[in-house]
């Protein structure tokens, strides 16, 4: 990637009205904040300048969330974090699965953002209409991607619809310098191949995703912003930068986290407006 200029932190607190960031890779990982982030968040604050955190994250309700930012010294409230979970409630309502059984992979937190959007959590051995992969932890993973793969092609082979949605997109996420994990959207990845490997006429065996580079998260973060003189701090080109960019913002690419294993030989599209090396103060 070629001719993408370099800016400032401060270059974009004075260019936008409102900062989105990413969580993961941006302002933190799972071992802590990462530099920068806490006396960044601090001087947003001091300067009265908006700023939202929109992550694929669905594994902790907004509050929750905020109480462990605010163990990392950031302190965000909850108001001002967009989580891939809560736009479960608008997917449910938009296809009508109301009161649908739900087979939830994730915390309790993430069985929580089902219930509030209107389903209901059930065992993986009881009947369900709906699998939400919610995220990576919180249970034994291969024994439980076992037994969902087994349960899926049973339900599938009497000819039982199923209706599969991912909150999180990512495949990855940093776990520490120079760590990585993977995200549910791996998981989810295993078990599409694996439904197209047993039943290759059913393109519709695909989860529905929902969080970023998809349009909703943006469109929540523009009804509580009130503007689009917003742009996108991520780390990620395939979630942040493409979903900024296809909605039609300006976005950074903060080379931490994932941007950071992927430079220098970046792809051109999609492509960031401007390219950040830190959070901390120039000079």
């Amino acid at each position: 990637m070629i001719g993408i200029p370099d800016i400032t932190i401060e270059a974009v607190i004075a260019r936008y009205g409102v900062l989105l960031f990413d969580a993961y890779g941006v302002l933190v990982d799972a071992a802590g904040p990462l530099a920068g982030a806490v006396e960044l968040l601090r001087k947003l604050d001091r300067l009265g300048k908006p700023y939202y955190i929109l992550t694929n994250d669905a594994s902790q309700l907004p509050p929750t969330a905020a109480r462990k930012y605010h163990t990392y010294g950031l302190a965000v409230d909850p108001e001002r974090i967009v989580t891939s979970g809560e736009l479960l409630t608008a997917h449910f309502a938009d296809h009508h699965l109301a009161g649908a059984r739900c087979v939830v992979l994730g915390p309790a937190d993430t069985a929580r953002y089902v219930e509030l959007a209107g389903g209901r959590p059930v065992a993986l051995g009881d009947p369900f209409e709906v699998l939400v992969m919610g995220d990576d932890a919180g249970f034994p993973l291969r024994d439980t991607m076992d037994a969902l793969l087994t349960v899926l092609f049973q339900k599938l082979d009497r000819q039982e619809g199923v209706h599969l949605v991912l909150p999180n997109p990512d495949l990855i996420y940093p776990a520490g310098e120079h760590r990585f994990r993977m995200a549910s959207g791996s998981l989810a990845l295993i078990l599409e191949a694996a439904l197209q490997l047993r039943y290759p006429d059913r393109p519709d065996l695909r989860f529905a995703r929902l969080g970023k580079p998809n349009s909703a998260i943006f469109a929540e973060t523009l009804r509580r912003s009130g503007t689009r003189d917003m742009v996108m701090l991520g780390d990620q080109l395939e979630t942040d930068i493409r979903g900024a960019n296809d909605f039609g913002l300006d976005s950074v690419l903060v080379t931490t986290g994932v941007g950071a294993s992927t430079m220098p030989s970046l792809p051109d599209h999609p492509r960031p407006t401007y390219r950040l090396r830190s959070l901390a103060p120039s000079g």
